[in-house]
């Protein structure tokens, strides 16, 4: 009986790493496919990604060195990135933290913006996202930028 009881606790956590795998790769390949739809300048792609009512925000400093909140509208964001420019936008990230509870997701990733092949700025994304019935949505992002002092 202790057998049995042990080959099932087994059973039930190796499932519970499986699928904790499965989702951050999922995780993952939402938030590529963020920046793959930002290089081709690709509404759908963008649209595919985001939940209907997501969040955008941006943490900067002002001239005088203060800190500033931006908030965007994400339709304003999409229309922004897919309207013809001359360089392309290729944001280049490294995953940070990644924690997964249920059908939240919390993601840490310091990033490098380039325009073209010229660099920009840099900061952190933070990205939360939800699991819907069409897979992973990112539903809020904040992220900070600066020119200097990049990870």
């Amino acid at each position: 009986m202790k057998k049995l009881l042990v080959i099932n606790l087994l059973l039930a956590i190796s499932t519970c790493v499986f699928a904790q795998q499965s989702d951050t790769l999922a995780v993952k390949q939402t938030i590529n496919t963020l920046f793959d739809g930002m290089r081709k300048a690709d509404s759908t792609l963008l649209r595919f990604v985001f939940s209907k009512d997501m969040i955008l925000q941006s943490i900067s400093n002002n001239k005088e060195g203060k800190a500033v909140l931006t908030i965007d509208k994400a339709d304003d964001f999409v229309k922004a990135i897919s309207t013809p420019h001359t360089s392309l936008y290729d944001e280049r990230i490294v995953f940070g933290d990644i924690k997964i509870d249920g059908s939240l997701a919390s993601v840490w990733a310091p990033y490098q913006f380039y325009l073209g092949d010229k660099f920009n700025h840099c900061g952190v994304d933070v990205f939360q996202l939800m699991k819907t019935t069409d897979g992973w949505k990112i539903i809020y992002i904040v992220d900070t930028r600066r020119k200097d002092n990049c990870i």
